[in-house]
């Protein structure tokens, strides 16, 4: 009955330092993980923000392609002129209404 009792703590010590283990293992790669989704967190952020200022580039070189004649680009610029007319009736519509 005692050979029976060690047999059994011995084998339940050592499924515990095994899981102790798994644990320790898996603790470090959940550290590691972490740390890499940070990265690609900011790496994400880095990117999204380049393609913002691409975006806004290509408008404007756009912009500049209609302002300059190019007719493939002649509704780009009537809309925005349209746009900054509908800016300057609103800003005068304020300005009315403000009293000055």
């Amino acid at each position: 009955m005692l050979t029976e009792l060690e047999d059994s703590f011995s084998s339940l010590e050592k499924k515990i330092v095994t899981v102790s283990k798994n644990f320790q293992n898996l603790n470090e790669k959940y550290t590691d993980l972490s740390r890499e989704h940070e990265e690609l967190k900011e790496k994400y952020e880095e990117e999204r923000k380049k393609n913002q200022i691409l975006a806004e580039e290509q408008k404007n070189i756009k912009l500049y392609s209609a302002i300059s004649g190019n007719p493939d680009h002649n509704r780009l610029m009537k809309n925005h002129i349209n746009r900054l007319i509908k800016e300057v009736d609103y800003c005068i519509a304020e300005l009315q209404n403000t009293g000055l």
